[in-house]
C-alpha cells in the first residue's frame, strides 16, 4: 500500500524535481517505508512514490519501477492478490522471465510488457490506483480498480497536468491555484461527501471506479469545462470493467436454489480471504461484532494456523456497547483480541487532525471510530481486513428493507396531506421524541428516535415516488434553500443517472447497485482508506473481491433478503462457525453522538467555527441561515446534525 502522484507537462527539469519531491513527501503517511521519484524532462512527466512496504521487503519492490522491456514505467498504490498466480501465466517456456524479486509491481509491468496494460487488467484481482508511463506511445495512463478502494485524484492547475492519492499531494504543486468549486461544495452538503467525479478543487477530478485515462504528450489543458465531452482534447477516459453491466448480467442469470447460494458464497469469500493473506508483514482485521467482520474474522481464522489478532474498539459513555459483543465472538473463534475502550474526550482529540486526514470536506462521523480503531490495529499489524462492502452487495441497510414499506404506507397520501404530517412532526422535540423512543418496551425500543422522526418529516414533505424515498434516504434531501452562496452551477452525478440502474427490476436491487456505485466508494470507502492510511495501516476487503460481487448479483432478490431478514446468505455461512445467539441483535453501526456533543463539550468549538461574522466575511454560507440552523440545533427541538457536522467540517478543512 502506498501514496503516488506526478507531474505531466512542459516544465524544466529544476521545477519538475523541487515539485515532485514536495508533492510525494506529503503522502508519507501512506509509504514511510521507502520514497522514490523519477523525472523525465524529455516526456514531460516526473513520477512520485511513498512505499508502505507489505510484499517484498526488500530493494527489489522500490518504485517508480521501469519494465524489464524498458517501454513502461509504473507507480501503484495497492495490492495484487493473485500476482503469483499471473507470474505462473507469464513465465511461459517461450518467454521465460528473469525476476528481480516478488514484489507484485514487478508482476505488473511485466504483464503490462507481454501482454498490453487493457488485457492486463481484466487479470487482476485486488485493489490499485496505477499511474503508467509508455515512452512507445509517449502516453500517460491512469487506472483506477474495479470499485474503487483505492482514490486517485487528477486534473489541471496552471497549464499542468497533476495526480495523485490524495488532493494535498496536488496542492503541493508550486503554482497550484485551483479555487473551491461551489457547484462541488453544494452536492457536498446533499451527500456529506463530494461525489465522483467532482473534487471540492475546479478542475480536479476523481477518477471514476473501473476507469482508465489516456493523455497524450502535448495535450493542452482543455477550453471547455473537463468534464465537457473529450473530443479533440487528447484526453480519453473510458470503463475497463462496469458495475452497471456486471450486475445487469448477474440478474439474467440467476442462482435460484438457496442451499447452492449459500455453499457458492461460503467457497468464494473463503478464497478471497485466502488470497488476501499474502503478506511480509503482520496481518489483522477489524470485528465489532457484526456479520460482515465476523464472518470474515470466521474465515479468516479457518485458514491461519495461529490465532488471529482482532481489534475492536468501545466508548465508555455508550448506552449500547458493540465491544462486548465482539469480545464474544473472538472468544468462540479463539482469536488473539484487542480491544480499546475510548471516553468522548479521546474521540474530542481526533477532531482537529479530521481536515488532514480527509483532505477535503467528510461529514461520515464515523470517521472518528474508525480512525481510533485503526490506531489501535497499527499498534500489532501492518494488514487489517475489513468486512465493508457486505451490505451493498447482500442486502444489509434498512432502507432496503424499509424504503418501500415506508412508501406503500404513505403513498395513499396526497402530497399536502404528507407535507401536512411533516410539519406536525416536526414539531415535537427531538428530546420530546426520544424520551418516548426510550419509553417503549424493550423488543420495540428506537434509540435517537428524535434525529428518525425529524428525518421522516423532511421526506413526508418531498418524497412522491419509491425512488424519491431512496434518494431522501441517502441524501439531505431538502429543497434548496441557498445555504451555499453563489452556487451557480448545476452538477450531475450517477443518482441523476437512471440509465445506470436500467434493467434492474427490484427497487431494493436498484438501491444497492446505485449505493455501490456512489456511497461506496466515496463514502465507506474513502472512510476506511483515509482513516487507516493516516496510521500507515493497510486494508483490505474480501467482500470486494470482483469474484464475490459478481455472484452477489446472481442471487434473487428473496435470498439476500429473506422473509425480512437481511444478508441471509451471508448468516447462514456465518452460523456455521459462530452460534446464532452472539449474532442476532440490532444493527448499531459506528454512530456515535455528534450531535449532542456540539450542544455540550464540543460547543464552544463549533461556535468559533459558526461564527455569523466569520461566516460572512469567508463567503461559502449563507450566515444567516447557518445561525438559524445552529440556534435552533441548541435548543434541542430540532436535531441538524447532519447539516451542521458538514459545515463545521467543511469550516475546519478551510482553516487549513
Amino acid at each position: 500500500m502506498c501514496g503516488i502522484t506526478g507531474i505531466f507537462g512542459n516544465l524544466r527539469k529544476e521545477e519538475f524535481d523541487s515539485s515532485i519531491h514536495e508533492m510525494s513527501a506529503t503522502l508519507n503517511h501512506r509509504g514511510p517505508d521507502d520514497a522514490g521519484t523519477w523525472i523525465n524532462e524529455e516526456n514531460g512527466v516526473a513520477f512520485g512514490h511513498q512505499r508502505l512496504s507489505i510484499i517484498d521487503l526488500s530493494s527489489a519492490g522500490h518504485q517508480p519501477m521501469v519494465s524489464h522491456c524498458g517501454r513502461f514505467t509504473t507507480v501503484f498504490n495497492g495490492e495484487i492478490y493473485n500476482h503469483l498466480q499471473l507470474r505462473d501465466k507469464l513465465n511461459t517456456s517461450a518467454n521465460k522471465q528473469s525476476w528481480k524479486g516478488h514484489s507484485d509491481t514487478e508482476t505488473l509491468v511485466t504483464a503490462f510488457s507481454q501482454w498490453g496494460i487493457e488485457k492486463t487488467l481484466q487479470q487482476l484481482v485486488g485493489m490499485f490506483a496505477i499511474a503508467v508511463w509508455d515512452f512507445k506511445e509517449k502516453r500517460l495512463f491512469l487506472i483506477r480498480d474495479r470499485f474503487g478502494e483505492k482514490p486517485l485524484y487528477y486534473g489541471w492547475s496552471n497549464g499542468v497536468f497533476l495526480f495523485g492519492s490524495e488532493l494535498k499531494a496536488l496542492q503541493k504543486y508550486k503554482r497550484f491555484s485551483n479555487q473551491i468549486d461551489r457547484g462541488a461544495l453544494s452536492l457536498y452538503m446533499k451527500y456529506m461527501y463530494v461525489p465522483t467525479p467532482y473534487s471540492i478543487f475546479r478542475d480536479i477530478y476523481k477518477l471514476e471506479p473501473g476507469c482508465i485515462l489516456q493523455i497524450d504528450k502535448g495535450t493542452k489543458p482543455p477550453t471547455l469545462p473537463l468534464f465537457a465531452p473529450f473530443r479533440d482534447q487528447g484526453i480519453n477516459i473510458a470503463q475497463w470493467y462496469s458495475i452497471s453491466n456486471m450486475a445487469q448480467a448477474g440478474q439474467k442469470n440467476l442462482i435460484t436454489d438457496q442451499n447452492d447460494a449459500v455453499d457458492l458464497i461460503e467457497k468464494t469469500l473463503l478464497e478471497s480471504v485466502r488470497s488476501q493473506l499474502i503478506s511480509d508483514v503482520p496481518l489483522g482485521a477489524f470485528l465489532s461484532g457484526g456479520i460482515d467482520s465476523s464472518v470474515i474474522t470466521a474465515l479468516m481464522q479457518k485458514v491461519c494456523k495461529d490465532p488471529v489478532k482482532t481489534f475492536t474498539i468501545g466508548f465508555e459513555e455508550s448506552s449500547f456497547n458493540e465491544a462486548i459483543y465482539a469480545k464474544e465472538v473472538s472468544r468462540h473463534l479463539g482469536t488473539e483480541h484487542h480491544e480499546l475502550y475510548v471516553t468522548s474526550s479521546d474521540a474530542f482529540k481526533v477532531i482537529p487532525h479530521l481536515p488532514t486526514l480527509y483532505d477535503e470536506p467528510f461529514a461520515d462521523s464515523s470517521q472518528i471510530p474508525t480512525y481510533l480503531v485503526s490506531k489501535l490495529a497499527r499498534e500489532s499489524v501492518t494488514v487489517s481486513l475489513s468486512g465493508d462492502a457486505g451490505d451493498e452487495l447482500f442486502g444489509g441497510y434498512n432502507r432496503y428493507l424499509w424504503g418501500s414499506r415506508v412508501w406503500n404506507k404513505v403513498r395513499w397520501m396526497p402530497l399536502i396531506v404528507r407535507q401536512t404530517l411533516g410539519v406536525a412532526i416536526n414539531k415535537i422535540s427531538v428530546n420530546t421524541w426520544d424520551s418516548i423512543g426510550n419509553s417503549l418496551p424493550n423488543s420495540s425500543r428506537v434509540s435517537l428516535m428524535g434525529d428518525k422522526a425529524h428525518r421522516m418529516a423532511h421526506r413526508l414533505k418531498n418524497v412522491k415516488s419509491l425512488d424519491d424515498v431512496y434518494h431522501s434516504l441517502v441524501t439531505e434531501g431538502y429543497k434548496e434553500d441557498g445555504l451555499v452562496v453563489n452556487d451557480k452551477a448545476a452538477l450531475i452525478t450517477k443518482l441523476d443517472n437512471n440509465d445506470i440502474v436500467s434493467g434492474i427490476v427490484d427497487s431494493e436491487h436498484r438501491m444497492m447497485l446505485l449505493d455501490s456505485l456512489t456511497y461506496l466508494p466515496d463514502d465507506i470507502l474513502t472512510k476506511v482508506d483515509r482513516a487507516a492510511m493516516g496510521v500507515s495501516l493497510e486494508t483490505r476487503i474480501p467482500f470486494l473481491d470482483y469474484r464475490v460481487a459478481e455472484l452477489a448479483w446472481r442471487l434473487p432478490l428473496d435470498t439476500k433478503i429473506n422473509n425480512g431478514e437481511t444478508k441471509w446468505p451471508i448468516r447462514q455461512v456465518l452460523y456455521k462457525y459462530v452460534p446464532k445467539v452472539l449474532i442476532e441483535r440490532t444493527k448499531a453501526g459506528f454512530a456515535i453522538p455528534v450531535g449532542q456533543w456540539i450542544r455540550g463539550p464540543l460547543r464552544e468549538w463549533a461556535a468559533d467555527l459558526l461564527n455569523e461574522e466569520r461566516i460572512r466575511r469567508e463567503g461559502y454560507f449563507n450566515p444567516e441561515l447557518v445561525q438559524q440552523l445552529w440556534q435552533q440545533h441548541l435548543s434541542g427541538k430540532y436535531d441538524w446534525t447532519p447539516r451542521l457536522w458538514a459545515i463545521l467540517m467543511f469550516q475546519a478543512w478551510l482553516d487549513k
